[in-house]
């Protein structure tokens, strides 16, 4: 790779993909929203580009001229007054992306960002692996849209686009903006608020990591393959407890809370939005408590065996993680 473009540049993946290829000395076109902040990629001096993936005329710019392309930008919402923007940019977005490189000169490889929610979910605490059928379809939009979206992409590579398709699992670290839902957890624990033991547990994995596996993907990953990008299962209990031992909080008291009862709350939440509040997001809703309360278990061993992937232990992901939020003023 000499030179390549990411889309989603200023996102919390995106921007680690960023200065992983530029510490690997790979010239980088960052391309991100028109009013995006870039203040997390600025000090890695990629050239900055500002569009949006479902302009074409932007996306045939954007792709000049690169040998690679790792398209991530997508939208990641679990509640929107209007999902159509999820809908635009996660399916036509990739499909104008694909297009584009497909009938490119220079684009040798593309790198397709999707997401462990495109991958189905055993019962109970079986692992799932890039295999396992998708069977989430009553989930929230954005898990719908993030396995349509991939499936788009898979078909290019059937027809002839080099494409390999990465699935994170979910992530946290440094830089954690938004912040994530994972990141959220060891942000209210910091806080002192979150004292819920609820069902369901996740593959959790460092940002870092997640991004190296990118570039190893860009490398030695096979066309039309996907690969998960994750790290250790852990039930949503067994998680808080790791982050409560590295803030010593070990013997802090948790509440359980059954799953059903949660779904009912959720119900209600929803009901109070839809009728009331209106354009206000609910503190949560029947779609994520239905997939949150799964066992979101994820065999990364595809990953380790073709492309080298070896993720770090996550204690010490989360002990650089609350030492981002501190720094950050993220619990002032």
């Amino acid at each position: 790779m000499k030179k390549v473009l990411v889309t989603g540049a200023a996102g919390f993946i995106g921007s680690h993909v960023v200065e992983e290829l530029t510490r690997r000395g790979v010239e980088v076109r960052a391309a991100v929203l028109p009013k995006e902040s870039t203040a997390n990629i600025e000090h890695l001096k990629p050239e900055i580009i500002r569009g949006n993936v479902l302009d074409k005329d932007f996306v045939e710019k954007a792709i000049a001229g690169v040998d690679h392309v790792f398209h991530l930008a997508a939208v990641y919402s679990t509640w929107m007054p209007d999902w159509k923007p999820l809908w635009e940019v996660n399916s036509q977005g990739t499909r104008n992306i694909c297009w584009a490189c497909k009938h490119s000169d220079s684009v040798q490889r593309v790198v397709y960002t999707s997401s462990l929610s495109a991958i189905g979910i055993k019962p109970g605490k079986e692992v799932s692996d890039e295999d396992t059928p998708f069977n989430q379809y009553s989930a929230t939009p954005y898990v719908l849209s993030k396995y349509l979206s991939q499936q788009e992409a898979l078909g290019f590579a059937q027809n002839g686009l080099d494409l390999v398709v990465v699935n994170p699992c979910f992530p946290f670290g440094p830089g954690d903006v938004a912040p994530t839902p994972t990141g959220n957890i060891i942000l209210q624990m910091m806080k002192g608020l979150t004292r819920l033991k609820v069902e369901g547990g996740f593959n959790v994995v460092d940002v870092r990591d997640v991004a190296l596996g990118h570039v190893l993907a860009a490398e030695k990953g096979r066309t039309g393959e996907k690969y998960l990008l994750g790290n250790v299962n852990m039930t949503g209990v067994e998680f808080s407890q790791l982050v409560a031992r590295t803030l010593g909080l070990e013997h802090r008291f948790m509440i359980p809370v059954p799953a059903n009862a949660m779904k009912a709350i959720a119900v209600a939440a929803e009901l109070v939005t839809d009728n009331i509040l209106k354009d206000k997001r609910p503190p949560f809703t029947l779609g994520e408590i239905k997939y949150g309360t799964q066992y979101a278990f994820m065999s990364v061993d595809k990953a380790r065996r073709e492309l080298g992937y070896a993720p770090r232990d996550v204690s010490i992901s989360i002990s650089d993680a609350i030492r981002w939020f501190r720094d950050n003023g993220y619990t002032a």
